[in-house]
């Protein structure tokens, strides 16, 4: 089955710079052609390890997010990503971001790369690198290394759990085209932080979302849900603005402990802001805190950002500013307390 969304939180960003510029291997910026329109075509099924690898379409990405754990109770957050582009006969543009939440010292930190030029593959699975940031795998046992000031990581990701097809996989949006989209939930992590010179063993659990695809889609803005409760379950939650801030599509996906998924309509969930905040450094103002109720299952959670300033200004590179940031659950299910941890990302507030 098709629906009709997608992952729009990284998908208007990157249209945005895809029209914008592009980076190449020194990173100066370098003009993009326009792009083709999207056109119609018939899909086959995804197929793993085959689609790990990087494909021949206009936009794609590898997106992790995640929380790591030292022994000593020590907590981060954080979040790196590789997207690949591709415009006529350029080479492909490579483009990251990486961003550390530290709780212990309330700070947020983040830093972006980009390079340009095909990257051989492995015989299966993926393997990339941006300036130093690598990401690899297959069949969800992953490998991230990422530095920036004081923080860096070097990780590995592993799950038995089998990928998430969203809708079997594929999204589409009319005309603007259509997109493979997958996730891995729920990645359990194994390896360091490097925090202000000091190497930290840690563990943790990750969120990866793989899209692709021949599409180009441009919205109002979104805010996106991913949460991984202490029973084992995820929930993804999506609502989609349009230009004037009416929300258009409202889609998720509830993933049980055994791995088992199921589509969530609009009307089968409901997500209400229980605060705001206004970042110094843009001026834009963001819902900050919300309760999230599903009807089945009977889920009612409350959902705590880290940080209130988690926002990442990429205006110097994509002209897009974006909020993105580590959160805390709380709440119920079938009216027994449950707890989790979550990723929230916000675009479409920032005014220039």
């Amino acid at each position: 089955m098709i629906r009709r969304g997608v992952h729009w939180l990284t998908v208007s960003w990157l249209c945005a710079l895809l029209l914008a510029a592009c980076t190449n291997g020194d990173n100066r910026a370098a003009g993009l052609p326009p792009a083709p329109a999207p056109t119609p075509a018939a899909y086959p099924p995804v197929t793993l390890p085959k689609d790990e690898a990087p494909h021949q379409d206009l936009t794609e990405w590898w997106y992790y997010t995640g929380h790591l754990a030292a022994e000593d109770g020590r907590r981060w957050g954080f979040e790196l990503v590789v997207f690949q582009v591709l415009r006529g006969p350029l080479a492909p543009v490579y483009l990251s971001h990486f961003a550390v939440t530290d709780r212990q010292r309330g700070v947020f930190r983040y830093d972006e790369r980009g390079s340009q030029g095909a990257q051989a593959q492995p015989a299966e699975g993926f393997a990339l690198d941006v300036g130093g940031w690598a990401m690899q795998g297959r069949l969800g046992r992953d490998h991230l290394s990422a530095s920036m000031g004081e923080y860096g990581v070097d990780l590995a990701l592993s799950t038995d759990r089998p990928p998430v097809l969203h809708d079997g996989g594929l999204v589409t949006f009319g005309p603007a085209g259509d997109s493979y989209y997958y996730s891995r939930t729920r990645m359990d992590i194994m390896g360091t932080i490097d925090d202000h010179g000091e190497r930290i063993p840690v563990r943790g659990l990750a969120w990866c979302d793989r899209q692709w695809g021949n599409f180009l889609v441009l919205g109002g803005g979104w805010d996106w849900f991913s949460l991984q409760l202490e029973d084992g379950s995820d929930l993804m939650l999506n609502l989609i603005r349009d230009n004037a801030g009416t929300t258009q599509l409202a889609y998720g996906t509830y993933v049980d402990s055994s791995g088992e998924f199921r589509h969530l309509r609009g009307d089968q969930f409901e997500v209400t802001p229980t605060g705001q905040w206004t970042s110094p450094r843009t001026g834009a103002t963001y819902p900050m805190g919300w309760r999230a109720q599903v009807r089945e299952p009977a889920l009612d959670l409350t959902i705590r950002p880290v940080l209130e300033s988690q926002e990442v200004d990429a205006r110097r590179s994509t002209s897009m500013v974006y909020w993105e940031g580590a959160n805390d659950v709380v709440g119920t299910r079938d009216g027994r307390p449950i707890r989790g941890q979550g990723y929230v990302e916000l675009t479409g507030y920032f005014t220039p």
